[in-house]
């Protein structure tokens, strides 16, 4: 009976460990796009994840291939994480 009690506890915090880390997309307007540094300026909205407001920040993106396709003007859907102590765009999609 002590092994299954410890099996569901397990389970639940593993559970609520993915639910914590399950965070919705941003949304936002590129406003510049650097190739030369690997960074984006996006006007975004609030950053759930992060705990960050409504602003216009600079990010370093994940891979160099996330720029292709971006412009001044786009429309994204994104998500953002501190990686190496940089604000790091890891996921992004043109709407």
């Amino acid at each position: 009976m002590k092994i299954l009690t410890l099996i569901a506890a397990l389970a639940l915090t593993a559970t609520s460990a993915l639910a914590d880390g399950d965070h919705p997309m941003a949304t936002g307007t590129v406003t510049k796009v650097d190739t030369q540094w690997n960074k984006v300026t996006i006007d975004h909205g609030p950053l759930e994840n992060l705990d960050m407001p409504a602003m216009k920040m600079v990010f370093v993106v994940a891979e160099p291939a996330m720029l292709d396709g971006l412009s001044e003007g786009s429309q994204v859907k994104f998500l953002a994480d501190r990686v190496n102590g940089k604000l790091t765009v890891t996921e992004i999609e043109v709407e």
